[in-house]
């Protein structure tokens, strides 16, 4: 049973990568990556519950919160171009 969850996620993790590097705008390429990134914490908790290691779900927890921030860090440079100004900054320039 384990084997076959383990198989399907990795289906998904490939097609998600197949998105990532076919997809037509940039924000499909934002969301299969991040898409990528959640398939890979599923994973880290898989193998974590394969291996008896359950400090394998605080790694898979982390990475989860990387793979968040990372994420909306990539949307907000693509969205004003820099990461340091706020919404209301880039609104008000002409």
């Amino acid at each position: 049973m384990f084997f076959a969850a383990t198989l399907a996620i990795l289906v998904t993790m490939a097609l998600a990568l197949t998105r990532a590097l076919l997809g037509p705008t940039v924000y499909d390429r934002v969301l299969a990556v991040n898409t990528f990134g959640t398939k890979t914490v599923l994973l880290i908790a898989l193998l974590g519950f394969l291996t008896e290691r359950p400090d394998f779900l605080d790694i898979g927890l982390v990475y989860a919160l990387i793979n968040f921030i990372g994420t909306i860090a990539v949307l907000k440079l693509l969205k004003y171009g820099d990461l340091g100004t706020t919404g209301q900054q880039a609104e008000r320039k002409p």
